[in-house]
């Protein structure tokens, strides 16, 4: 029987190392899924049960300077105060359904002072650096708005330049419009009054699982693969020997082949085509004049 001592060789060993590598590498990316599968069920079940809450103002939820807390994500808000128009701030390149549009911010300036950034909803234009008069115009007056609280971007896409942004975060809007701002914004579910022309309503997230569940199992899968196909090749090689060696014997035996093989001379036996009767070795006939 076949002995395994050659998964001892310098080679099987350097293999069985970056197989397990590569086993640890999917084991962990299949931890990753799973792990944002959990964060994406605890997401939804907050978003579920802040969206069947009632509105409480948005005060006791929201404040300058203050984060939004993780378990205040989307929950419903009610704030009253007029609008600040002409310091809205255009949310540049946001599609729908592949059409271009933006998303329309605008402050609403509270009876304290305190501005809610507010996100009013969506319109749709081929033109990012639109202004304010071009779009639906807000309420006038005292409005009542009602809507969900919503995080602050971050990054350099929530910088602004002349009202206009790619991310929606309140700090440098409220440097922007030079108001002080609640931390955070809200996005609009409703207002009273309501306008004479609305945007499109805001888009509530997703509340699925996504397909995390099954990239960990495909993670899984591919270390459970490597190492299946690890242990088949040392088996292969335990019955048959290592592959580069099994041609060996087909070149030695063609090899052996040519050797035994005799030389050709490349000569050619030469055709005969001497007349009936005729004879190399005759004797020379006699003339018929009878001399010599």
């Amino acid at each position: 029987m076949a002995s395994w001592r050659f998964l001892l060789s310098r080679r099987w060993v350097l293999f069985f190392l970056a197989i397990l590598a590569v086993g640890y590498g999917t084991w962990w990316l299949g931890e990753w899924q799973f792990g944002r599968l959990d964060d994406r069920k605890e997401r939804n079940a907050v978003v579920v049960a802040n969206e069947e809450r009632e509105p409480v103002p948005v005060e006791q939820v929201l404040a300058p300077g203050q984060d939004v807390a993780e378990e205040d994500e989307w929950r419903l808000v009610t704030a009253t105060g007029e609008y600040d128009a002409p310091s809205t701030v255009v949310v540049r390149y946001r599609t729908r359904d592949s059409a271009p549009g933006v998303e329309v911010v605008v402050p609403l300036v509270t009876a304290e002072g305190t501005t809610v950034v507010v996100d009013r909803g969506w319109f749709a234009t081929d033109d990012p650096e639109i202004g304010y008069a071009e779009l639906p115009a807000p309420p006038t007056g005292t409005v009542t708005i009602t809507g969900w609280v919503r995080a602050d971007g971050t990054g350099g896409s929530t910088e602004v330049h002349d009202l206009s942004t790619r991310a929606i975060a309140s700090g440098p809007i409220g440097e922007a419009i030079g108001r002080e701002v609640f931390t955070g914004f809200v996005a609009l579910k409703s207002e009273d009054p309501e306008p004479a022309e609305s945007l499109e309503p805001i888009e509530l997230p997703e509340l699925g699982q996504g397909p995390h569940f099954f990239y960990g199992l495909q993670w899984w899968f591919f270390g459970v693969l490597a190492l299946g196909g690890f242990g088949y090749l040392a088996w292969d090689e335990r019955r048959n020997g290592p592959r580069g060696e099994r041609r060996r014997p087909n070149v030695q035996s063609r090899a052996q082949t040519e050797r035994d093989s005799p030389p050709s001379t490349g000569s050619m036996t030469p055709d005969r085509n001497d007349a009936a009767g005729d004879s190399t070795n005759a004797a020379t006939r006699p003339n018929s004049s009878g001399s010599p």
